[in-house]
């Protein structure tokens, strides 16, 4: 008897859109279970070279939770390019300003740092509110809670 291993290509991959409501969940959790629906570690077909994910979408990025005392020690920080061009933010500014960056910045996080977590960040759509840009899309709503 043999046994073949079968490996997903581009062509055999079966993508879902989902549909992720935020409201009320833990940022870091959250995160790693978005990642793994992006990266599709869920699937019985995964192969880890392949963009075999599903697309998301998450919808009310500002309501968010973040445990213990975040929102006022945790900050971000970027580098311009200049000389003294770091420039730093904390999560309550960054929340005013574009609260789609802060889910946005933890699943990318969570990926892995090549081309194939650019491609997969690239099947991410989060917005602040309920709205949302991909309703031709069709996306499936899809509970967390349930999800390991």
């Amino acid at each position: 008897m043999s046994y073949k291993t079968i490996s997903a290509n581009r062509k055999t991959v079966d993508k879902q859109w989902l549909l992720v409501d935020a409201e009320g969940e833990t940022l870091g959790r959250l995160a790693s279970k978005v990642a793994k629906l992006l990266r599709g570690k869920h699937k019985p077909s995964f192969t880890p070279h392949v963009d075999c994910g599903d697309n998301v979408v998450i919808i009310n990025a500002e309501k968010i939770t973040l445990t213990g005392n975040k929102w006022d020690t945790k900050t971000y920080s970027r580098y311009t390019g200049y000389p003294g061009g770091q420039r730093t933010s904390s999560v309550k500014e960054l929340l005013a300003k574009n609260p789609e960056r802060i889910v946005e910045k933890a699943v990318k996080g969570m990926l892995p740092k090549n081309r194939l977590g650019a491609d997969l960040f690239r099947n991410l759509k989060v917005y602040a509110g309920t709205e949302h840009g991909q309703e031709a899309q069709k996306p499936k709503a899809f509970n967390l809670k349930d999800f390991k």
